[in-house]
């Protein structure tokens, strides 16, 4: 089973048609159908790890400032309750906890999976980001997690390898800062060449204004750490750059990549105020 990297960016991609919005579509329908999907969204950034084992995971509108029809979206996909021990045996020897009704699926999940997997029929659990492990630990994990792909199980992760709210610039709705480039280039450099390698990254000279925080950073790692496990560079989805702040390049591992260079417009629009925890949407 494929493992993927999907760069979010804003929420409203979830209603968008884009070339981003196709190059997920065309990937969920380029996949053999999971047995369930494993997502590890930027979005549940939280001091432990655990992961989902609700039967009906909400849909969870973790933003503000967007359109009503944002907020009306739902992704009523079942859960997997049984998920959380073969994850938990693959962590090993981390405890990873069973989350039975504080969390869901947040936008960092359904936002992609609206678009990959539009019928929501295929089970979804997501797992937290730890916030107090280091990038080798995620990358670590990943590679333990990489078992699930041999059992049916998809994984997804969705973030941004560049994600700075704050430099945003409302002039460049389809371009990127140098500083951004660089970055991403060298992260894509790295997955094709040394997924291993991809922690390395904090030393890049431009890792601050790219990562300020890192939370939609370290779903990276995970499919990193996957192609490390087997030994696969991965590929890449599609690639672009939106406000000249975020990168909206996604990956995939062992699954044909879709030609979605072309046509359907750039990322969606984000909201016109942000809010003040602004690296956080």
């Amino acid at each position: 089973m494929p493992a993927a990297f999907l760069g979010h960016g804003s929420p409203m991609n979830a209603l968008e048609r884009n070339r981003y919005t196709q190059a997920w579509r065309a990937f969920g329908a380029s996949v053999p159908r999971p047995r369930a999907i494993l997502a590890i969204s930027a979005h549940w950034y939280v001091p432990m790890l655990a992961v989902t084992a609700m039967p009906r995971p909400r849909t969870i509108h973790d933003f503000f400032g967007f359109p009503p029809e944002l907020f009306a979206v739902q992704y009523p996909a079942p859960g997997l309750p049984d998920l959380v021990e073969e994850v938990a045996d693959l962590a090993r020897p981390d405890r990873v906890g069973a989350d039975r009704d504080s969390w869901g699926l947040d936008h960092g999940t359904w936002s992609v999976l609206v678009h990959a997997f539009p019928d929501a029929d295929i089970p979804v659990v997501q797992l937290s980001l730890d916030t107090r492990k280091p990038l080798d630990w995620h990358l670590e994990l990943g590679a333990k997690l990489s078992a699930l792909r041999e059992r049916g199980i998809l994984v997804v992760g969705s973030g941004n390898v560049v994600h700075n709210l704050r430099a945003i610039d409302w002039q460049r709705p389809d371009a990127g800062f140098d500083w951004a480039h660089r970055f991403d280039e060298r992260a894509r450099q790295l997955m094709r060449e040394a997924p291993h390698e991809v922690p390395s990254l904090s030393a890049h000279p431009d890792y601050r204004a790219a990562v300020p925080i890192t939370d939609h950073f370290l779903p990276l790692l995970y499919v990193a750490g996957m192609a490390a496990a087997a030994q696969r560079p991965a590929s890449t989805l599609v690639e672009g750059y939106s406000y000249g702040a975020l990168s909206m390049t996604a990956y995939a591992l062992e699954a044909r990549c879709p030609d979605a260079t072309t046509g359907g417009g750039g990322a969606a629009p984000l909201a016109t105020s942000l809010p003040p925890d602004a690296a956080n949407v």
